[in-house]
């Protein structure tokens, strides 16, 4: 019972892949498998064909045959098992079943041959168990690069709190040997960075550009670097001399690990640019934001403990000549939803209307408001029914012997197309990571909090649902409650949308910008 070749081949007889598990000449395979069209005869139903020495056992895909060179003694039933798993699992490796499909996977194919059948006999395996050997992950070397990051960034906070040491060092010296300084020393200990920054440009000697100079340094300082101890977060501003861009510094031994073809990432320019390119501000003459904040308890059980839902309808304008508006709303007709409007917002108008204005139509609308603006209507909902649920979460969690077996799912209600999904569940502390069986989506353990984040970029109606399964050592079930969703999405409850900006004094209707959201604020199963 030998299988002496697996291949793949197109019905002319083209060989696209081809694996011996029996010494054989390259003359030899191809005549054999040159030989095989002819012998296959047109409109016949059976799956194999004898020659003087061989048995072709083969099996149609699409415009290909798969194809199995056996000896005449062996097993044609063990043969037919065989031929039907690596069907299955071609279109798992390749992506289309044409000659270029094949073509690009076929070394895939290969290593996947190679796990079903060993020395022409077929190994006792299943599909999910040859991907799993095809992917070669290996949670010691998962493990192994989780404590070289560790220690990486160990050696840059390090690093970094002793750069600022020396900057710290050399800015004393600066200020001792520049008298420019010595009216601001006079400032006091109390005196914060950015009055610093400002007092410069009035100082004599320096002029305009010193105080550029020490602004952008000020900026690059106060930013905080993720992982950065607080006490190095703020340094003293720094003489127009000192340029931060032009400094290298290196360190031995991160020099050393990149020589060992580790990748260092440097974080601190990019924390300092991230920190400083914040929201930016709006750039339309009037935004409107409808934004919906979910508060929601689950028990284990499934059981709706609390459903909560807060929104607002803001109002942002930058110019004053754009002030003078009305705004002209719709809502979905929710009756559990109670809308209140801002004390100054003509409430009559509003219930009659629906539309948002000032009850002295002489005024205008504040601008330059911070943040999302002022908040003109608001509204709550509360429930009980689990059907208005937009994510329910079930965790199954069963000890077994010296694992815990974690099987988690979630189902999304057809009402909203979530975005941004991340699902934490906290892990009891363990030495090496959870090993994930099973998952649609991505998956990413933080070691240092020990929680499992399960993240999907988008449920939609593709994928409603949705499971993962992991196992960890065994320990209690409690421990993996708290769990934690956070999301968002372009709809909400109320429905709310403006459908226009009314203008009250002459001239064209102003140019607006629309924003919905919802997102939570705290979404738990506890």
């Amino acid at each position: 019972m030998v299988v002496l070749a697996a291949c793949i081949i197109s019905k002319s007889g083209k060989v696209i892949v081809s694996r011996q598990f029996v010494d054989m000449t390259r003359y030899r395979i191809e005549g054999l498998l040159a030989a095989f069209p002819k012998l296959v005869g047109i409109g016949k139903q059976h799956t194999y064909v004898e020659a003087e020495n061989v048995r072709y056992v083969y099996q149609p895909i699409e415009a290909l045959y798969l194809l199995l060179v056996t000896n005449k003694q062996s097993n044609i039933l063990e043969d037919l098992e065989t031929l039907r798993l690596l069907s299955k699992l071609v279109p798992e490796f390749a992506l289309s079943l044409d000659e270029e499909g094949i073509g690009k996977a076929a070394f895939e194919l290969i290593f996947a041959i190679d796990e079903v059948i060993s020395l022409g006999h077929r190994e006792n395996v299943t599909v999910a168990q040859v991907k799993q050997y095809c992917e070669m992950e290996s949670h010691e070397e998962k493990l192994h690069k989780m404590v070289i990051e560790s220690k990486v960034h160990d050696v840059k906070e390090i690093m970094m709190r002793r750069a600022n040491e020396i900057d710290k060092s050399k800015i004393e010296k600066t200020r001792g040997d520049k008298g420019g300084f010595t009216s601001l020393q006079s400032m006091g200990s109390g005196s914060s960075l950015s009055d610093v920054a400002i007092s410069s440009s009035s100082v004599g000697g320096f002029g305009s550009g010193s105080g550029f100079g020490l602004n952008a340094d000020v900026d690059l300082y106060s930013s905080k670097p993720k992982g950065r101890p607080p006490s190095a977060a703020t340094a003293p501003p720094k003489g127009s001399g000192m340029q931060l861009g032009k400094m290298q510094r290196t360190n031995p031994l991160l020099e050393s690990l990149k020589a060992e073809g580790e990748v260092i990432v440097e974080e601190v320019q990019s924390s300092s640019l991230k920190s400083k390119s914040a929201a930016p501000p709006p750039t339309d003459p009037i935004t409107l934001t409808v934004e919906e904040k979910l508060n929601v308890t689950l028990r284990r059980d499934g059981a709706l403990s609390n459903f909560d839902v807060q929104g607002q309808l803001s109002l942002q304008i930058l110019e004053e000549k754009d002030a003078y508006i009305q705004v002209q709303v719709e809502s979905g007709g929710n009756p559990g939803i109670l809308f209140k409007t801002h004390p100054n917002i003509n409430k009559e108008f509003f219930a009659s209307d629906n539309i948002l204005g000032l009850k002295d139509t002489s005024r205008p609308f504040p601008i330059g408001q911070s943040g999302d603006g002022v908040g003109l209507l608001k509204w709550r909902m509360q429930s009980s029914d689990e059907s208005a649920l937009p994510l329910t979460i079930n965790c199954w969690p069963s000890v077994s012997g010296n694992e815990t077996y974690v099987s988690i799912e979630y189902e999304a209600s057809s009402l909203f197309d979530l975005q941004n999904v991340v699902i934490s569940v906290p892990l009891p502390a363990l030495r090496e990571i959870p090993n994930v069986k099973q998952i649609d989506g991505e998956w990413r353990y933080n070691s240092r909090n020990s929680i499992l984040e399960w993240s999907i970029v988008l449920i939609d109606n593709s994928n409603r649902s949705g499971s993962m399964e992991f196992i960890v050592p065994a320990t209690d079930t409690s421990n993996f409650f708290p769990i934690s969703v956070v999301f968002s999405a372009t709809s909400t409850y109320s429905g709310l949308k403006v459908v226009n900006v009314l203008p009250l004094k002459p001239g064209p209707p102003p140019k607006y910008t629309q924003r919905i959201l919802l997102q939570t604020e705290n979404y738990e199963v506890l």
